[in-house]
């Protein structure tokens, strides 16, 4: 759920290479580096090799986690680029030659987050721990005397944040919490995209008692002088939606949030349907999946106008009041909101709490890790009131980056069985959950900062001893620079617009909007800019500027700032 403008609102990543590459476009060798979050820096090692049948295979090391030898598959490299995937952990890369620099410049993608990622040539490392890529065979849930060690590594350089973890192992429950006194597991926090899975079983509820099928239109639940996008004779289905390969983007286009801090919180149902009126699908419905705020949410809108109610009753009367969850919820009652801890960013600042009237379904919800948990365990439940549509939402399938997407879980395997799993982040809080069937188990956390590393790591530690990634003090937040708005000519404010390269794959949209411009980030919404010099624009809604740059005349290029870190854009296209 995050939205947040530039950097892909991810630190730089550098790359790891090792063994030369035997030429300038060849992937063969090792790639070595290291990824940066925030302050968490990861090494990366990526080694390439050529089967006997000249195909390209390959493994991905993260020695900071433990972590080597994991397998690629996908591999594949030409003149159109060098790409891999890495289906352990859900993520692609996609990069080109950069030729002056001898390095690939690509995006990391995960989890629906576009991370630009440059490789170089490195060196392997004269030693590779053995064993350790594996996910350990037999493994039991930690006990609550280590929880609390891991809880307090975590926020050891987090003061004021907290963190609190409940654990499912058959009819044993534990909770582990850490942080400011008052923080426990009746806290509520925002669960952001983890709305998802309740939104996809209402779908699958729905399905199973006749209210809607899985391949109706999505049309036909909008209103009558409403219209979708079509391609190629198809149209987007109910299915499409939670399966996230409906084709829509990200986010619409036409979000302009008066305040980035809630940046949902003004989009009407009117620019809903406005954006879908005119977007033109770029590729064909069901071809690839492509994680979805826009989309989810929408299948929110359209669920709860199939039963003439508003998403919370929904929710409410289908999946909540059913399971006695009275601690989730979008609109909190007194109680609740004095149990609503604040969130924090990545620079532990309080941040606002999310609203999002138009796109609910998305990541409205909030909730308490009791309520979680036991939401969990009616997932687990093949007796509960929302076991069968568990069933139906856990049959559907279908290929995504590294796992396989059912209605609203992303599924991976594991020893002692598949995971199906999903985590959510807002401005100031991120959760994860996860489920075990085969084994009976299942694992919450939930916190109220945005710094990663944050949730899923330990989650995923919890329930199948996965590795822990290295918690790093957090970055000092960088100083709010004083701009002052000047009047340009159309003429001055028209020579910028166009498509600016950040990555492959990645552009920033400079376009006209009304008498000012917009700049509009693959996967985000669209910002006002605004002018302190005929070449110098800058943000309000973010601590960001762009300084655009010419060659005899012409615009060719800019240099974008956000927060004080900088990434040069090279112009390719005009309007």
């Amino acid at each position: 759920m995050n939205y947040r403008l530039g950097l892909i609102s991810i630190a730089a990543i550098a790359t790891v290479c090792a063994a030369s590459p035997a030429a300038a476009q060849d992937a063969r060798g090792y790639w070595q580096g290291a990824l940066q979050i925030g302050p968490t820096r990861l090494t990366i090692g990526v080694a390439i090799e050529a089967a006997a049948d000249g195909s390209l295979t390959g493994t991905l090391d993260s020695p900071d986690q433990g972590s080597y030898g994991i397998a690629l598959d996908n591999v594949r490299a030409g003149d159109d680029g060098f790409a891999f995937r890495v289906p352990a952990i859900g993520a692609t890369y996609a990069a080109t030659w950069n030729a002056a620099e001898q390095r690939w410049d690509g995006v990391f993608e995960q989890a629906g987050m576009r991370l630009p990622l440059e490789l170089t040539a490195g060196t392997r490392p004269e030693t590779k721990p053995a064993g350790k890529s594996a996910l350990p065979a037999n493994w039991t849930i930690p006990a609550p005397a280590e929880v609390d060690r891991l809880i307090d590594g975590r926020l050891a350089s987090r003061p004021g944040i907290g963190m609190v973890i409940t654990a499912i192992d058959g009819d044993r429950q534990q909770t582990t919490k850490g942080g400011p006194a008052g923080i426990d597991a009746d806290s509520v926090f925002e669960i952001g995209s983890m709305t998802k899975v309740f939104t996809a079983l209402l779908l699958a509820q729905m399905t199973l008692d006749g209210t809607v099928k899985l391949d109706d239109p999505v049309a036909k639940y909008l209103p009558a002088d409403a219209r979708m996008p079509e391609r190629g004779g198809r149209q987007i289905t109910l299915r499409n939606l939670s399966q996230q390969d409906s084709g829509l983007p990200r986010l619409p286009d036409n979000m302009r949030p008066a305040d980035i801090s809630d940046p949902y919180a003004d989009y009407t149902e009117a620019q809903l349907l406005e954006f879908l009126g005119r977007f033109a699908l770029r590729r064909d419905i069901g071809s690839e999946y492509e994680y979805s705020n826009l989309g989810v949410g929408l299948l929110g809108y359209s669920l709860a106008r199939a039963e003439g109610t508003d998403f919370e009753t929904l929710l409410r009367r289908r999946i909540l009041d059913p399971l006695g969850m009275k601690d989730t919820a979008i609109t909190l009652s007194d109680g609740q909101k004095q149990r609503f801890v604040t969130g924090h960013d990545e620079f532990l600042r309080p941040t606002s709490a999310w609203s999002l009237p138009s796109l609910a379904g998305a990541g409205a919800l909030r909730s308490t890790a009791n309520d979680v948990a036991t939401f969990l365990r009616a997932a687990l439940n093949p007796q509960s009131p929302i076991a069968p549509a568990m069933k139906l939402a856990l049959a559907e399938r279908r290929d995504a980056p590294g796992f396989a997407a059912g209605l609203g879980w992303m599924r991976v395997p594991a020893p002692g069985g598949e995971l199906a799993m999903h985590s959510g982040g807002t401005g100031g809080f991120r959760s994860f959950m996860a489920i075990q069937p085969a084994t009976d188990r299942a694992v919450v956390v939930l916190t109220n900062s945005a710094l990663e590393p944050s949730a899923q790591d330990l989650g995923l530690h919890m329930l199948v001893g996965a590795p822990i990634a290295t918690a790093a003090p957090p970055m000092r937040a960088p100083a709010q620079v004083e701009r002052r708005e000047v009047t340009l000519a159309d003429e001055q404010m028209n020579r910028v617009t166009g498509t600016y390269r950040m990555a492959p794959g990645v552009d920033m949209v400079i376009a006209r909007a009304g008498s000012g411009l917009t700049a509009a980030i693959t996967g985000q919404g669209a910002l006002p800019l605004f002018p302190r010099a005929p070449l110098e624009f800058f943000w309000r809604a973010v601590n960001a500027e762009i300084v655009f740059t010419e060659e005899d005349g012409r615009i060719t290029g800019a240099v974008f700032t956000q927060d004080g870190n900088s990434m040069p854009l090279v112009r390719t296209g005009t309007p």
